[in-house]
């Protein structure tokens, strides 16, 4: 059950983390910039988050008793860019993130053999886990490359800036060798 534990810790990390880059990357743009779409074959910021929040609730409301794909999501309207404030897309990024984390956090250990349906395909727990650790993480990438385009300059890394990989390296080099997740460090700097 150790590497169990250590799997849930590692990704409750891991959502975190991908959780406040995608908030760090809104709170760069004007509110405006959130609602733009660049053409016809893009989403915009909140639109992303729409998809999101629907994804999230689908797939983590119910998960040992009904399918991952809900009757009641509407997936296609989650690509209508129909959000006006960001009050609106605050709580709909919020509403899917707290479904998200409840399930996560409720889970134990013995729970990621445990088989559950997304459109009856059936995946254990830890499968729908590291599916959703992929997409996720691919969205809120996109989220981040709008918000960087649409800032046209000033943007505050969220990474390591660019230029600066060796002073990077340096540091941590610098440091006692340690078993620890890359995320205490990156969510401590993110939330500075």
């Amino acid at each position: 059950m150790a590497i169990q534990n250590d799997y849930l810790e590692s990704v409750r990390k891991q959502f975190l983390y991908y959780k406040t880059l995608g908030e760090k990357a809104m709170g760069q743009v004007d509110d405006a910039q959130l609602f733009v779409t660049p053409n016809d074959d893009s989403n915009s910021i909140a639109t992303i988050v729409k998809h999101l929040r629907g994804n999230m609730l689908s797939r983590w409301t119910d998960i040992f008793t009904t399918d991952g794909e809900k009757p009641w999501r509407d997936r296609d309207s989650e690509f209508e860019n129909d959000l006006h404030t960001r009050a609106d897309l605050t709580a709909r990024w919020n509403e899917g993130w707290d479904c998200f984390f409840k399930t996560l956090n409720a889970l134990a250990p013995e729970d990621l053999e445990r088989i559950i349906y997304i459109r009856n395909e059936g995946h254990t727990v830890m499968e729908a886990i590291n599916r959703q650790l992929a997409h996720y993480p691919y969205h809120i990438g996109q989220m981040i490359y709008a918000a960087k385009l649409l800032k046209n300059g000033g943007w505050q890394s969220l990474s390591i800036p660019k230029n600066a990989s060796k002073s990077y390296n340096a540091d941590k080099f610098s440091k006692e060798k340690e078993r620890k997740n890359f995320t205490d460090d990156e969510l401590n700097k993110l939330n500075k």
